[in-house]
């Protein structure tokens, strides 16, 4: 049987009874790991199945209507995020018309009952789930009463007094706090992906790159980065990026562009990670190649003086 589920449909998963945690699971936090670990934990206790349950796209993301909200992680980061926490089954349940309208009672009996026989329902602060937002914390444990499960939540995570959440984690990328973000997420702030081909114009220009995209999602984050690329090397290897639409040949799709330095190798297909270390500027137009190509220059040195910084700091 796959380990990843998309439907609420299909017969039971778990026959023998499941311990599920429901989220969004975006970027995968601090808070997000507290209630997966808890959930995985309750599962071995029990000998059951840990199954984490989430939404692609994201219930906010299917409600924006062409403006869609920013994301930290991709659905295969997240999933792969959740697997490497321990568990068992994951369910990326596609949200669509249909299931956007059932009912509090109804999600619960299609998927918590019918599909993964819930022994325990796990949640963060402050969920709600079902049409309208009509269920929370209070409706599982009402309807499990009759269902044969228990459901709780764990308290809320904090950071210097705050509760970690996606939103702060958004915020502090958005603000080029790259440090706070790596706290809130328990490691830096990274973009994994497949790389793809794209219009070939950096290696006209002297800086080839590898390119990932978004796949309909809009990217947390825009600009000019200094990054160290996983996946290639045994050791990251230092980069310049591009993050956002490129205006100055008018780009559309939101699109990372990574210049790898002193490196030439062909990378199409090939899964890498990027970690973001700083901002070096905004996204700009510039009036023709040959000043974008000047900038390119301007940009690769300083993202190399501030990586080497970086390097040296960290080994003292």
């Amino acid at each position: 049987m796959s380990r990843l589920f998309r439907d609420v449909e299909g017969g039971p998963r778990c026959p023998h009874g499941s311990v599920v945690c429901i989220g969004a699971f975006d970027g995968l936090h601090l808070g997000h790991q507290a209630l997966v670990r808890h959930t995985v934990s309750r599962a071995r206790l029990l000998d059951l199945p840990a199954i984490a349950l989430s939404f692609e796209p994201l219930p906010r993301e299917f409600f924006a209507r062409g403006e869609p909200p920013a994301r930290l992680s991709l659905a295969r980061a997240k999933a792969c995020g959740l697997f490497d926490l321990g568990v068992d089954q994951v369910g990326l349940l596609r949200f669509h018309h249909g299931l956007s309208q059932l009912t509090a009672e109804q999600f619960v009996d299609a998927a918590l009952v019918d599909r993964l026989r819930a022994r325990e329902v796990w949640v963060g602060p402050d969920f709600v789930f079902g049409h309208r937002r009509g269920g929370d914390l209070a409706t599982l444990q009402v309807l499990g009463q009759s269902r044969g499960f228990t459901a709780g939540a764990i308290e809320p995570v904090q950071l210097d007094g705050e509760r970690i959440s996606s939103t702060a984690i958004r915020a502090a990328l958005r603000d080029s706090n790259f440090d706070a973000a790596a706290r809130m997420l328990g490691r830096p702030y990274a973009i994994a992906g497949r790389v793809v081909r794209g219009q070939q114009l950096g290696r006209t220009l002297g800086y080839p790159t590898a390119n990932l995209r978004f796949a309909g999602r809009a990217p947390a984050l825009s600009g000019i980065f200094a990054c160290r690329v996983r996946g290639i090397a045994e050791r990251p290897l230092p980069a310049v990026v591009s993050l956002g639409t490129r205006p100055t040949v008018d780009g559309v799709e939101p699109l990372l562009e990574a210049h790898i330095f002193d490196f030439d190798g062909d990378l199409y297909g090939r899964r890498i990670e990027v970690e973001f270390v700083a901002k070096l500027r905004d996204e700009a137009r510039f009036p023709d190649l040959e000043t974008l190509t000047a900038q390119m220059h301007r940009d690769a040195d300083q993202a190399r003086a501030l990586l080497m910084h970086d390097q040296r700091r960290a080994f003292g």
